[in-house]
């Protein structure tokens, strides 16, 4: 493991809960606890705690802070206001995603951004680069910790410590617990009812501490990478590498619902429009086992027949809801691949047969 790794501000907390930990996006991140499965129906039947406070963060402020995101990001942030976060995308100006990321509306000259930990350096150094004067972009990445709190109980733990919980999804508020400034937002990558907490980085033990001690007592778990990424996978969200890349457009991974197509400018908007006109020559589906195996990222599929190659995985794993192999892949759109067909997967020189879905593969309780 490389010695250059960055650390998050609770990781002495993670190594005393006893947490295992790996490498994620040049961060070292706790990937289990109590172990992924157990971690992952936690989330899904009671709450689960998550450190993500390797997300990016980014502030950009300013005269015409608002407007100027609204000219640069793919979603139109005219359809919200204070108080409220969007999901959007960097793209280029191939149409290509630099990034997928939250967009927090604080005021008109000030908007917070949350991208992920790899590209924010990215993010921020593009939006820097195209800023008119009078604009200030910085990287806040060590200025706030991010906490998620997911799950059925989730609100019940969140209220419990005295913060917010009644705003609407996607919906955010500012508040304090214990001196601790922490912004709380209706979002989460689960699925699930939930939250995502962004205490002071340097204080945010004090919130965590807490968070642990409330969800362990309604029977939750604090959770790893291994089960978050269980759960997108399940809910089919894309993870920025595999699902959205500079090669993968967001009309390829289904996400073209965060472009605001009517806009007159943003990054990638002619490329974009262009390939809606066209259609794009693959698109995003799922993938349920028919049979044992287990599903990986960069897996061959076959047609029905299983001879001619169709698409590539982007994601696999054991579905621990479904007890089954479930993945995300790229199929080639005159490959005419419809629901509830069967393609055949390369898993290691085995053949295994998939039915075709679109996900979500469990049902979205976020709303």
């Amino acid at each position: 493991m490389s010695d250059n790794l960055l650390h998050g501000p609770l990781e002495d907390r993670h190594r005393a809960l006893g947490a295992s930990f790996a490498e994620f996006g040049g961060w070292l991140m706790p990937v289990s606890y109590a172990g992924t499965v157990a971690e992952h129906n936690a989330t899904r039947n009671s709450v689960g705690l998550f450190d993500v406070s390797h997300l990016g963060k980014a502030l950009v402020r300013g005269p015409g802070a608002a407007a100027y995101i609204n000219a640069t990001l793919t979603n139109d942030l005219n359809r919200i206001g204070p108080g409220k976060a969007q999901y959007t995308l960097c793209c280029n100006e191939s149409g290509g995603v630099i990034d997928d990321l939250i967009a927090y509306y604080v005021a008109h000259d000030e908007i917070f951004l949350v991208p992920n930990a790899a590209n924010t350096a990215a993010v921020v150094a593009e939006l820097q680069r195209h800023a008119p004067a009078g604009l200030t972009i910085t990287d806040e990445h060590r200025s706030y910790a991010v906490l998620a709190v997911q799950g059925p109980k989730a609100a019940e733990i969140v209220a419990g410590l005295g913060l917010p919980t009644s705003m609407d999804y996607m919906g955010y508020a500012d508040a304090e617990f214990e001196g601790v400034f922490t912004r709380v937002c209706r979002t989460g990558y689960t699925g699930e009812h939930g939250f995502e907490l962004l205490p002071e980085w340097d204080r945010a033990g004090v919130v965590f501490d807490a968070l642990v001690e409330a969800v362990r007592a309604a029977g939750g778990e604090p959770a790893g990478l291994g089960a978050r990424d269980t759960l997108r996978t399940e809910m089919g969200y894309p993870l920025h590498g595999h699902e959205l890349s500079l090669d993968i457009s967001p009309l390829q991974a289904r996400t073209g619902w965060a472009v605001g197509w009517k806009k007159e400018q943003f990054w990638g908007r002619e490329a974009l429009l262009a390939e809606k006109r066209a259609g794009p020559k693959r698109v995003l589906r799922g993938l349920r086992a028919l049979g044992r195996g287990v599903l990986r990222a960069d897996l061959t599929v076959l047609d029905g027949d299983g001879g001619t190659p169709i698409g590539v995985t982007t994601s696999g794993t054991f579905s621990p809801t479904l007890k089954v192999g479930i993945a995300l892949a790229l199929i080639d759109s005159a490959a005419g691949i419809a629901d509830g067909q069967t393609v055949t997967v390369d898993v290691r020189g085995r053949a295994l047969e998939c039915e075709v879905v679109t996900p979500p593969f469990v049902a979205v309780k976020t709303r």
